[in-house]
């Protein structure tokens, strides 16, 4: 199968950078994004572009912490539930909701509680990758 050459407007490019729309026009108003028109005079960005940009910004912070981790999902802690040995905690990173299930001790020494930011580091050995199915058309 061939890969689909994609364009995307403003707000889907938005929501899949997990930021605003008037955030992303900003960009490219800037020039950190180049993006274009489409037929309609909307304005788009390559989806090669986008995956350009979408890497760049994913840069650790300074003062971070070093991982070989790639996949890291920094968010905000929206629940954490605990009995006498084990916890699940869940993050809101942008559009992704990440649940971690550690020790119940993990989360005391970490000092976890709602509210607080908090990063998931992901390592995983199989990864599995979708693509949304083409809307179907009627003749």
């Amino acid at each position: 199968m061939v890969g689909l050459v994609a364009n995307y407007r403003m707000g889907r490019a938005a929501q899949l950078l997990g930021v605003s729309a008037d955030t992303l026009r900003r960009w490219v108003d800037a020039g950190r994004l180049p993006a274009g028109r489409d037929q309609q005079g909307h304005r788009v960005v390559a989806g090669a572009e986008l995956a350009r940009f979408a890497r760049s910004l994913a840069t650790d912070e300074p003062g971070g912490t070093w991982s070989s981790a790639r996949n890291r999902f920094t968010g905000i802690v929206t629940s954490i539930r605990v009995d006498e040995v084990m916890a699940q905690v869940e993050i809101q990173a942008g559009p992704h909701r990440v649940v971690s299930l550690m020790t119940r001790d993990s989360v005391d020494e970490l000092g976890l509680v709602v509210g607080a930011v908090a990063t998931a580091s992901v390592k995983s050995t199989q990864v599995v990758v979708e693509l949304p199915v083409p809307a179907r058309t009627t003749a």
